[in-house]
């Protein structure tokens, strides 16, 4: 039984014994809360622990602890449960039985990298959405974080028995394209000695300078023989094609890659922009005024209704979200959708859930998350331009200095609601403090104690895992067998942060397992039974890492 299966019969147990004690008149009647059980965070409380009588306190009128021995009772725990005893001020804690633990070895040796995987999602249809950046310069260190955040979520949603689709939204259209394509035409003529005024609302990195600078070299002058109009709309064609390579690759060095790259400019080719419009207005949601045409999202109880159509005919943003998102829902029939946007769009929201009712959809299938900003340090000192071009510090940059593996276990470390401070120096460290070096070594020393057995020609298939009785070999299994549970919690929250999180932890107590207990000894019958143990470490880990987008060191 897994532990998830395993909390989930504590709970019963935990109801039924209530319910029983109300029956018999040894607790007054009260609508019962959620079982909920937890792990301690101190394990002299025991593997699990809940504070269901600390909730019932108020509607029984009884103390606490009064209420957790009443119920203590009536418990007719499962058979992996070793005891379970009450503790102040209410509490019920469980202890698992040792022998049940060391028999949980086996099954992560038996499912190798599936060990972990769960259930949950039944096969629903999940696309998640990230990145999605104008294509008219390139990914900073900000875009980083939705990227990595995405991808993880993604990766455990697959593991949680989903049909994942990742996705990339590409604004291909609109007044920011046709801004970058007159700046790259002011740039395209000045790389050719010619005197051209940049837009005021236009695209001023230096990187437009290099972009102009490589269309001139393969190219030519042939722009200039065309009308403004039509060379910068040609120009924005071939620059935003470069800059979208360009995000690929990035993306691709941060080990991120997408099943679909979703055009904006397909939803009008398409009709689906149409086919939104005309949705809406058959239920009675726009509205024509000030010689715009509106989003009547107040009649859904926002503060305000919204444009959708401006004045001179061109289409918002929001309507372009709105046949997007009649795309997933009502075309693609996606069950879930999940938009990583940044910090900046959290306005954005209500009306986003607004306007899915407006479609005849569930609001709750559309999950936001808005990630925060990220500050980049030396050490105590704050880094705002890139040494290489004087200008905007690039994803890119970042990914080169650090490298993959820290970019994506440091961009997880913290939810996705919390601003970050990203040090470059700490992410290049080769010691404990540095947690991606910290983790990754854990792997890596596995690896050479597997090869060291293999040297040795110990063949540990046979081993008797009743043998691993030790403090730090049980705390080691203790820590193995939450793998499932943090799969789930990550699915349930959309909360990746929890994976490095429990990575360091694990690696925390192999490191000190390793401290403790020699591996490989003179004891043939110990050494084989740890090496089992070892190996599922090993399996657990380089899940985890798997999970995080990192690569899984055999050397270090």
């Amino acid at each position: 039984m897994e532990l998830i299966m395993l909390k989930q019969e504590l709970a019963r147990c935990l109801r039924q014994a209530v319910v029983e004690a109300q029956q018999k008149g040894a607790l007054a009647l009260a609508a019962l809360p959620e079982m909920l059980i937890e792990h301690p965070q101190n394990p002299e409380h025991g593997d699990f622990s809940s504070g269901l009588p600390l909730k019932l306190a108020r509607a029984m009128r009884m103390p606490p602890i009064a209420i957790a021995e009443k119920i203590s009772e009536y418990i007719v725990p499962p058979p992996q449960i070793d005891r379970l005893w009450v503790a102040p001020p209410g509490f019920i804690n469980f202890t698992l039985r040792e022998d049940w633990l060391r028999t949980q070895v086996e099954p992560i040796l038996a499912n190798g990298e599936s060990y972990g995987n769960i259930d949950l999602g039944k096969g629903k249809r999940v696309q998640v959405e990230f990145v999605s950046v104008n294509p008219t310069g390139p990914l900073h260190v900000g875009h980083g974080r939705g990227a990595v955040l995405g991808s993880t979520l993604a990766n455990v949603l697959t593991a949680s028995g989903y049909a994942v689709e990742k996705e990339y939204y590409i604004n291909d259209m609109g007044n920011q394209i046709d801004n970058f394509g007159r700046s790259l035409y002011a740039r395209y003529q000045q790389c050719l000695d010619k005197e051209a005024a940049m837009p005021p609302d236009g695209y001023y990195g230096n990187y437009m300078i290099d972009l102009a600078k490589e269309i001139v070299q393969e190219q030519g002058d042939r722009f200039l023989s065309l009308a403004e109009s039509e060379a910068a709309s040609q120009l924005a064609k071939i620059g935003v094609a470069k800059i979208l390579q360009g995000i690929k690759e990035d993306l691709e060095l941060l080990n991120v890659n997408f099943d679909t790259w979703f055009s904006e400019r397909s939803l009008y080719q398409g009709g689906q922009y149409n086919k939104a419009m005309e949705l809406l207005q058959s239920r009675g949601y726009i509205a024509k005024k000030e010689n715009a045409t509106w989003f009547e999202s107040s009649s859904l109880g926002e503060d305000k209704d919204n444009v959708l159509v401006r004045s001179d005919g061109s289409p918002t943003y929001f309507a372009s979200d709105i046949a997007y998102h009649y795309n997933k829902f009502v075309e693609r029939k996606f069950d879930l959708v999940i938009d990583i946007w940044g910090a900046d769009h959290q306005g954005h929201v209500p009306r986003m859930k607004a306007m899915l009712k407006a479609l005849g959809q569930d609001p709750e299938q559309l999950k936001v998350i808005l990630c925060q900003l990220v500050t980049l340090r030396r050490g105590q000192e704050i880094v705002k331009v890139s040494k290489r071009s004087g200008d905007i510090i690039t994803l890119r940059e970042v990914i080169d200095e650090v490298g993959p593996d820290a970019c994506r276990f440091l961009f997880l470390a913290r939810s996705a609601d919390s601003q970050m401070d990203f040090d470059l120096e700490m992410a290049k460290r080769q010691s404990a403090d540095n947690p991606v070096y910290y983790v990754q070594y854990a792997h890596a020393r596995i690896a050479s104690i597997i090869r060291l057995a293999e040297q040795r020609k110990i063949d540990y298939s046979q081993g008797d895992v009743s043998l691993l009785t030790t403090e730090p070999e049980l705390t080691l299994i203790r820590r193995l067998i939450l793998l499932p549970e943090i799969i789930e919690r990550v699915a349930l929250t959309l909360e990746p942060h929890h994976l490095p999180y429990y990575s360091q932890d694990l690696a925390t107590i192999f490191h000190s397992f390793y401290k403790q207990c020699r591996v490989v000894s003179n004891d043939e019958a110990l050494t084989k039974a740890r090496l089992k143990l070892v190996r599922a470490t090993q399996i657990v880990l380089a899940k985890i890492l798997r999970l995080m987008g990192m690569t899984a060191p055999e050397k270090m």
